[in-house]
């Protein structure tokens, strides 16, 4: 009796692993995760550099930020939307963050919340805009494109603030087990918002928003509030990468994150993120941005100059968009 009983555990445990293997090897995740395997053996095969830790760890760090700062809009990408205000949220939260600890001298932990609040506040104006004026995502991020960048230059007069110390420098350069902070940050952060997209109602909620928008409100849902939190939320993570990139350089620089969004909207497609909304991973986005990272990494080490870097990353993102329009054509 008890061996039918282990049996009959061994099996549900076998058809589970089974069922969960092949929902895997099905998704979009897994076919971009392969991609990304085989560039890291091209690389691996042709460039002995690439092969370094010093190296991969340095790719890693490199796409965390485009990685976080890419789950908050794989958030405004799932509802349908989309958000350009991304890099210039990134550049004047990085500026207000540092300024906060250096001029103002409060201590590095209030003054990357500071940060992280403007962005939060930023992120909930865009939201205003689109759910209370009726505006698309399209112009009300174009807006604060130009409005967030126009701040951070009226705030520092153009100059970059520096004069960073220890405190607030260990979030962009510091090590835990001597992995670089970023990547650990870039985790922690991926984990939360899986978890919260497929394991919590709002996060459904989220999906359904971007699946059916009409359907969503017809069940009761209010899609208003929805859009609101995923832009606000969409806000401090810019915010959050913005402020690791400034103490990973060292210096609050009001013209970061110039075509920011760009590659950061790149890793989400290229993720497996569609851009009519509904469909979408935190897992595919982090794969997304390594992809960037690691493509980056490559054109460098293979001499590739600068003006032609931009030409291939410029054709992977519209392959990726391509890949996009054919997969909802399919469907």
């Amino acid at each position: 009796m008890v061996d039918q009983r282990e049996q009959t555990v061994v099996e549900k445990g076998s058809n589970f692993l089974k069922k969960w293997g092949l929902s895997v090897i099905r998704s979009n995740s897994f076919r971009i995760f392969i991609v990304m395997v085989i560039m890291c053996v091209a690389m691996w095969l042709v460039s002995p550099p690439f092969r370094t830790a010093n190296n991969l760890l340095s790719v890693a760090k490199n796409f965390s930020t485009y990685a976080i700062a890419g789950i908050g809009v794989t958030l405004v990408i799932i509802t349908g939307g989309i958000d350009l205000s991304i890099g210039s949220i990134f550049g004047l939260t990085g500026v207000i963050a540092t300024m906060a600890f250096v001029k103002f001298n409060i201590p590095a932990v209030p003054a990357v919340l500071i940060g992280l609040i403007a962005g939060g506040l930023l992120g909930l104006i865009n939201g205003v805009f689109i759910v209370k004026f009726n505006l698309p995502p399209f112009i009300a991020t174009l807006g604060m494109l130009s409005i967030a960048r126009s701040i951070a230059y009226i705030i520092t007069k153009g100059y970059p603030v520096v004069g960073l110390s220890k405190g607030i420098l260990f979030l962009g350069q510091g090590e835990i087990l001597k992995i670089p902070t970023p990547i650990w940050l870039m985790v922690v952060i991926a984990i939360i918002f899986s978890i919260f997209l497929n394991k919590t109602i709002t996060g459904r909620r989220i999906y359904a928003l971007g699946g059916n928008e009409e359907a969503t409100k017809i069940s009761g849902i209010n899609t208003d509030r929805l859009k609101l939190l995923v832009y606000s939320v969409g806000g401090v993570l810019y915010a959050f990468s913005g402020i690791i990139t400034a103490s990973k350089l060292g210096v609050g620089q009001p013209t970061a994150g110039n075509g920011y969004e760009l590659d950061a909207i790149a890793a989400v497609v290229i993720g497996g993120a569609s851009l009519t909304g509904g469909a979408g991973t935190i897992a595919g986005t982090i794969i997304g941005a390594a992809i960037m990272g690691i493509l980056r990494n490559a054109l460098v080490l293979l001499s590739i100059r600068s003006h032609w870097q931009q030409f291939v990353i410029g054709w992977v993102i519209l392959i990726a968009v391509i890949l996009d329009q054919m997969r909802v054509a399919k469907k």
